[in-house]
């Protein structure tokens, strides 16, 4: 049985120094400041180990007051129908995608990132994250950026 994730938001003063830290680690990486995790983690002040363990649950918020524009990244398999099944389920949630960017597969695999506008979505964005999860052939699918 999948565990079901929930997300909070969280002013980054009430956060303990080191999840802080790994979003500061995570962004040098994206930046292209550093080309290593050894590297980020020396310039930040943490352990490679304390990276690892928080890597994957620490993501930034990007506070867009305006607007309601997420980015999401996924890992789909490369098979026929993956992408299509995906995009109905931003579909029916009522999400109005922006922009979608796929990789070319690699090793049976191609990164997505979806940018949608989710001010009209009938459902929560963890609801959508978990019916995404949740389908045929998608490996990873979180928020990236929003």
């Amino acid at each position: 049985m999948a565990k079901t994730i929930k997300y909070y938001i969280v002013a980054a003063d009430a956060l303990p120094e080191i999840f802080i830290k790994v979003a500061e680690a995570k962004r040098m990486m994206q930046t292209g400041e550093v080309d290593t995790v050894g590297a980020a983690t020396r310039l930040a002040g943490i352990s490679r180990s304390a990276f690892y363990k928080y890597k994957d649950s620490v993501q930034p918020f990007n506070d867009m007051k305006s607007e309601h524009i997420i980015t999401f990244y996924g890992m789909l398999k490369d098979t026929a129908g993956v992408l299509s099944r995906v995009l109905s389920v931003f579909a029916s949630s009522g999400a109005n995608i922006l922009t979608i960017n796929q990789s070319i597969p690699t090793n049976g695999c191609a990164a997505v990132t979806i940018s949608a506008e989710t001010s009209e979505m009938a459902e929560s964005l963890e609801q959508l994250l978990a019916d995404v999860s949740g389908l045929d052939g998608v490996v990873k699918f979180e928020i990236l950026a929003g």
